[in-house]
């Protein structure tokens, strides 16, 4: 299992076109892929209506967990994809 740590810096936060997006990624990976916030209960990163209840906003620390057989590189390209978007 791999993880991965990034803070929001997006101003509005994880909101509905960035959370559509995020899951699109997640839904490339063949590993299971989770996130959590403040250490909090997890949510499928594959599904939108649990992504979006999450309500985070700028500044919050996410958390992201990545379990299978393409863990690393998938977290390599949600590092990137939240780098690049959030």
């Amino acid at each position: 299992m791999k993880e991965v740590k990034y803070v929001i810096t997006d101003p509005l936060g994880i909101h509905a076109r960035p959370a559509g997006l995020l899951v699109k990624e997640a839904a490339k990976c063949a590993c299971k892929v989770t996130i959590s916030v403040g250490g909090g209960a997890a949510v499928d990163a594959k599904r939108i209506m649990g992504v979006m209840r999450l309500a985070v906003k700028q500044g919050m620390e996410i958390t992201m967990a990545f379990d299978g057989p393409d863990e690393d590189a998938a977290a390599d390209a949600l590092e990137a994809f939240l780098k690049a978007n959030l």
